[in-house]
């Protein structure tokens, strides 16, 4: 099968027409597997394309190209011919917004509008930030009489990337960034339900002039291709973002096989406090984005909305007409904000938790049906007169649900938000800065956001507590989960 082979045209809802890549990128070249998954449109349920699927000995394949890249050329670029090829592959992601944010529209189901404004620009955010801190690592001397002593921070080698399905671009800027400006290799495996973005980014590496090598990217089923990678010996670090259950398989796998390092950046099931001062407004505004944004399919989804009893009933009316307005559709559409589900699985999953609700008493305030008759589309559902104990309450439901309760002082809503065997995310809404600053340092989250929710930037560090994950994505925080460090010491003494 040629590379030529392994591009297949096709055509969105709004006839813009696409050239997919679906072969495994490895050593720069698209190459066959031997076997194929299919993936789905989520708006329709029909087929894209078929991909190439990664078997274990294609993921060694992708990790020797990966060693040989490292060993003799990698290692050896300088830190301003990293910051230059990153800087690249960030100019051709900004030349190809249009076609980037079709492919994720098409075979991830997200709005156009969110594909061009948010993800194709996040990734893009992503590798210029990373770039900017390649030629700034640097270890320390330490003073000790008699000797020379000082440290260096060197790069893993080669590292692995196992990337979801949700935010396919920006998780992927996430990894690439701080790995490769810190002079590693990596091998990304994409979601097999999700694939075609990052490889159209393959291109686009190759294009920028990338060594062969350095950047692999492949699909495949994670029980094969994602525990491959996390077993491989000649991998060093391992960086998962998805599911808090998968994350234990892949913390399993690293200390089974080499003791790799481990970053997860996992679940939650994030608290959203609006206190009686707050503008209510913009608290309506803000956590309807926070638990509708990307379909509800947000590992920091606000999911618990907490207000304070004064304002509740308020509360509830306006973020019911705010709801009933949101736009769900045609993710082609200029004007859809919530697209369809990513899959039938995970459709029957959320309508699941739907029933489960309904069944332990709780009230649907708001949709808690299907929307269409074609697609995984859900309406946006809200959930009132739940209890701390409901599925509902405690689970990730990884959709378009969200639980409404009212509280009366602070305590309370602190036991409440720390009911949970997450600690991903969670905001306060309150015009005094005195209780803002004192709950949110009071709450067990990795972020917590004052007044907004879901605003998310490289330079800001990004991860969770508890079951939430390990380690931190984005900012400096990030460089150091590539790096290790070494300490030499030079006798002086006679």
């Amino acid at each position: 099968m040629t590379a030529t082979d392994l591009i297949v045209n096709v055509s969105t809802a709004k006839d813009y027409k696409l050239s997919l890549q679906t072969g495994l990128f490895i050593n720069n070249e698209f190459v066959a597997g031997t076997k194929t998954i299919d993936t789905i449109n989520p708006a329709t349920g029909e087929v894209i394309a078929s991909v190439q699927a990664a078997e274990r000995n294609q993921v060694d394949d992708a990790v020797d190209a990966a060693e040989a890249a490292f060993r003799n050329v990698w290692s050896k670029t300088s830190p301003q011919e990293r910051q230059r090829l990153l800087l690249k592959l960030a100019e051709l992601i900004d030349r190809d917004t249009e076609e980037l944010a079709q492919i994720e529209t098409l075979d991830n189901g997200k709005g156009i509008s969110m594909s061009r404004t948010v993800d194709v620009p996040g990734i893009a955010a992503s590798l210029r930030y990373y770039a900017g801190l390649a030629d700034s690592i640097t270890g320390k001397t330490v003073d000790i009489p008699g000797t020379f002593s000082y440290t260096r921070h060197e790069a893993i080698g080669v590292c692995g990337a196992i990337i979801p399905w949700n935010f396919p671009l920006m998780m992927l800027g996430w990894k690439l960034g701080p790995c490769l400006a810190t002079g590693n290799v990596i091998v990304v495996k994409t979601s097999e339900m999700t694939p075609l973005s990052a490889l159209k980014v393959a291109a686009l590496a190759k294009e920028a002039g990338f060594p062969p090598g350095v950047i692999n990217i492949i699909t495949g089923y994670g029980a094969e291709a994602g525990d491959a990678l996390a077993r491989h010996l000649k991998v060093g670090k391992i960086a998962f973002t998805g599911s808090t259950l998968t994350g234990r398989h892949v913390m399993k796998a690293a200390a089974e096989s080499n003791l790799k390092k481990v970053t997860l950046e996992l679940g939650g099931k994030s608290p959203n406090i609006i206190f009686d001062d707050a503008d209510l407004d913009k608290a309506v505004k803000w956590a309807h984005f926070g638990i509708f944004f990307n379909h509800g399919q947000c590992c920091c989804a606000g999911s618990r909305v907490y207000v304070q009893e004064g304002v509740y009933d308020k509360f509830l009316e306006k973020f019911k007409a705010l709801t009933e307005q949101t736009n769900v559709g045609d993710p082609t559409d200029e004007a859809t904000f919530q697209g369809p589900q990513i899959s039938q699985v995970q459709y029957d999953r959320i309508m699941g938790y739907i029933e489960s609700g309904k069944s332990e008493g709780a009230k649907v305030y708001l949709g808690g049906a299907r929307h269409g008759d074609k697609g995984y589309f859900i309406q946006p559902t809200v959930f009132t007169d739940v209890t701390p104990k409901m599925k509902i309450v405690q689970e990730e439901i990884f959709g378009p649900v969200v639980v409404v309760s009212k509280f009366k002082d602070v305590d309370e809503v602190i036991d409440l938000a720390h009911d949970t065997t997450y600690g991903l995310a969670a905001a306060v809404f309150t015009e005094n800065v005195t209780r803002a600053i004192d709950v949110s340092n009071r709450l067990e989250a990795g972020t917590v956001w004052v007044n907004a929710y879901n605003v998310l930037n490289p330079q800001v560090p990004f991860g969770g507590y508890r079951q939430s994950g390990v380690g931190r994505e984005n900012g400096e925080y990030a460089l150091d989960n590539y790096l290790q460090v070494k300490t030499v010491r030079v006798n002086l003494s006679l």
